[in-house]
This record gives C-alpha cells, structure tokens and sequence, in this order.
C-alpha cells in the first residue's frame, strides 16, 4: 500500500493564509501525474508554522480530496508525546491512512525515551505509523536497533529514512524484517536507497515533477535500474538545486514557475535568492519540465 512517490505536499499560502482552493488542486493534479500517494503537513508541508487548527484542517482537506483514490499518510509529528497524540487520533478521526511521525526534535530524548514516545503514540490510535528518522533536523538518530524494537508493535509499519546513510536500509532489514517498509526521505539517493531494500520516496522533489519521480520509483520496484538511472539523471540537477536553500522555498519556486502556486513561504522561512532561482530554472529546463 505504501510503495512509490509520495510528494511531501507543499502548503500553499496567498497573502499569508492557506489557499484552500490550491490546495484541492495539487492533490488532483498529483494523482493525476501518477503519484502512488500523498502525505500533508510534513516538514515540507511547512508545519512548524501552521497552527493546530490549520494543520488539522489540511489534512481534513487532503483526506477529503483524495476520496481514497490513493493512500494518504499525514503529518502527525511533534516533541512532545500529549501534542503528537492529538494529532494522530486527528488523522485518524478525519479518515487518514497511516501517519507520519517524526522522532522528537529539541528535547533530544535517549533512545529509550524513543521507545516510550512511539509507544504511547501506537497505543494512543489504530492508525499505521511510519517513523521519520531525520538526525539532520530532529538531532537525534534513532538507531536501527531502536526501530527494531519498535518494529515489534503490530502498527510500528515503516520508516521515512533521511539519514542519508545507504547502509542503514540493509541495517534496518536484518533489525525489522524484510517486510518493514522502508521509504527514503533522501531524492539525491532514492535510487541506491531502493536497490539496498527500499520501495519508495516521501519525496520534496515529487511536487515538481510528480510523474518523473513516480515513473523513476516504478523503474525501480520492477527491478529496472537502467531506466531508473536515466530518470536519475535528469531529475538530479533539480535534487540538489531543490536543497541550495531550504527545500520548500526551492519547490514552491518551482511549483510556481509551472502556474502551480505562489512561491510565498512562511517566516523564517523566505522566498529564494536570484542565484538559487537561476539554479532551479536551468535544472527545470534539464528534466524538460520549462
């Protein structure tokens, strides 16, 4: 269920608000490119910033949008174990297929305290949780030990990987199971990260070329890696360029360039520098998207 290109959905603002009605259009155009699924109010999704009622409204709206046409796994993340239980059971209430759930930022809990907090969450709602493993913005590494562990609760079901580190996938196999899901949280390397054992992307990327992205998973989950590696090539430029500033700003740049939405983001975040545009357009121009 959970296998291919999931766009980490941007969301997108007008004058400082949602704009709701760009919101519904992404979804749809998303499905349409061919995306295997949707996950809103990531990082990505710009929720740091969002209020409670707002982040619990997009996912309502997404849930709503997607009409079950492919799997929706929300944003339900938070350092705090009582805020991220709010958020789960609200996901689930408003009809969420699974849910994402970062390892918790700031606080730099032991790998213990990981233990408890992933607990709690599981045992707080029915949902599926996928654990989110980013040590570059959480500054905590769950280790593959640790997610093995966790791995033994019936609804503990996968990982969103952004270590970066390939090793990890092979890791997580011998601590998890080959059945553990393990989806990359890393474009630069979602190739490799399949071949390791992954089937998948949460992908900043895929919301500006969601049918490149889903046809270079699709390579991949059949074993095509010769394919894979020609959509790897022209979608790396835009990779890296994405990521010359935080990767939001770079794809709703993009996304605008394409009369997606408005490039506005919320502070601190702030629209890009003239050199990273330049930088996106001729990675845009690359893949053949301008």
């Amino acid at each position: 269920m959970f296998k291919g290109s999931f766009p980490a959905l941007v969301t997108p603002f007008k004058n400082g608000a949602v704009d709701w009605d760009t919101l519904k259009k992404l979804v749809d155009w998303h499905i349409a490119q061919g995306s295997h699924g949707i996950v809103p109010v990531g990082t990505t999704g710009e929720s740091p910033t969002l209020s409670h009622d707002e982040h619990n409204e997009v996912v309502r709206v997404v849930v709503e949008t997607v009409a079950k046409r492919v799997p929706v796994i929300a944003g339900a993340g938070s350092n705090a174990t009582a805020e991220g239980i709010e958020l789960i059971r609200h996901a689930e209430a408003n009809g969420a297929d699974a849910a994402l759930v970062v390892t918790p930022y700031y606080n730099k809990p032991t790998q213990r305290g990981m233990v408890a907090h992933f607990t709690s969450m599981h045992d707080a709602c029915a949902l599926p949780i996928i654990i989110y493993n980013i040590p570059g913005r959480s500054v905590v590494d769950m280790m593959p030990e640790t997610m093995g562990q966790l791995a033994k609760l019936p609804r503990i079901v996968g990982v969103k990987d952004a270590t970066g580190d390939l090793s990890r996938v092979a890791k997580q196999r011998m601590t998890c199971g080959a059945e553990f899901l393990q989806l990359s949280g890393e474009d630069a390397t979602a190739v490799g990260f399949n071949a390791m054992g992954g089937v998948g992307c949460i992908s900043v990327t895929a919301n500006v070329a969601p049918k490149l992205c889903a046809e270079m998973q699709e390579a991949t989950l059949r074993g095509d890696y010769a394919k894979a590696l020609e959509y790897q090539d022209l979608l790396l430029p835009l990779h890296i360029a994405i990521f010359l500033e935080p990767g939001v700003a770079g794809a709703k740049y993009a996304m605008s360039k394409l009369g997606l939405c408005s490039p506005e983001v919320r502070l601190p975040l702030t629209e890009l520098t003239d050199g990273t545009k330049a930088a996106l357009d001729a990675a845009m121009k690359h893949a053949g998207l301008i």
